[in-house]
């Protein structure tokens, strides 16, 4: 099954839930998670907690042991929080490069489905009237501790964006259309940039490259492990290393051009 996770906490997660469950036929089932109502429609789940998120390590496994039922992807709902407050819809991987600071565990990550979140941005960018930024964020929070294929996708960055109805709307549709489509493209890691990764996502807007776990400039420098854990944690195989060469450490890049070699990857500096 697929599981849509969503939060009684989070405004944005909220208004997502409701345009699921108004626009996409959910259903109540008799399943309950964290003491609430589990809807269904198909083969997709919409479970709701009542805690935050990116704390919930190893909620895979807290979901298979209340409904019985293990996910085969979980899709977090949620909102994204700036000062800024810069209105976006973005998508990314969870984990944490180095200490962590909101939740998962230090040097971790989760599983990446590089091509969901390919899809998630082109589906939001192909949505989006609101004229709103649609982007990748680097990998930064928790929960790290899943060990079945995950992705966020948020509405950011303030509670003005969080309740707006047609965001809600964008993203519940852009949810079920990634739960039901699948496409193969080739996978990379990004390197660089800042938080919201935009050579990132501009690349993975107009190539058929698709984007695993992304390390920001300000998370640099990390050690070779560290990268080659991250390597490992995408449910599809990583097949080169994408370099934002001016928005890289110097001995990032070349840690990432010796890796690229070591391991036969395509090495792509930009």
């Amino acid at each position: 099954m697929k599981v849509i996770m969503t939060t009684k906490i989070d405004k944005a997660s909220m208004n997502i839930k409701k345009k699921l469950i108004e626009n996409f036929g959910f259903k109540e089932s008799d399943l309950t998670f964290d003491g609430n109502i589990v809807y269904e429609k198909g083969d997709v789940l919409i479970l709701t907690t009542n805690t935050e998120m990116i704390y919930y390590d190893y909620i895979d496994r807290e979901i298979e042991k209340q409904t019985k039922i293990k996910p085969e992807v979980i899709v977090f709902a949620s909102r994204h929080s700036s000062t800024k407050k810069l209105p976006s819809l973005t998508t990314h991987v969870t984990g944490n490069w180095g200490k962590a600071m909101y939740g998962g565990k230090d040097e971790s990550f989760a599983i990446a489905f590089p091509s969901a979140m390919k899809l998630a941005l082109l589906k939001m960018h192909e949505l989006n009237d609101l004229g709103w930024t649609v982007c990748y964020e680097a990998t930064h929070h928790g929960p790290s501790e899943l060990e079945v294929p995950s992705l966020f996708i948020e509405i950011g960055s303030s509670e003005e964006e969080w309740v707006n109805e047609r965001a809600g709307e964008i993203i519940a549709e852009t949810i079920m259309y990634i739960l039901k489509n699948r496409e193969k493209f080739k996978v990379a890691l990004g390197i660089g940039g800042g938080h919201y990764a935009p050579k990132q996502t501009k690349v993975a807007l107009e190539t058929d490259l698709a984007f695993s776990h992304i390390l920001p400039k300000y998370a640099q420098p990390v050690k070779k492990e560290v990268i080659l854990r991250a390597l490992s944690r995408s449910v599809e195989e990583v097949e080169a290393i994408y370099v934002d060469w001016k928005g890289s450490k110097g001995e990032t890049r070349q840690l990432a051009k010796e890796l690229a070699s070591e391991l036969g990857l395509e090495f792509i500096k930009d």
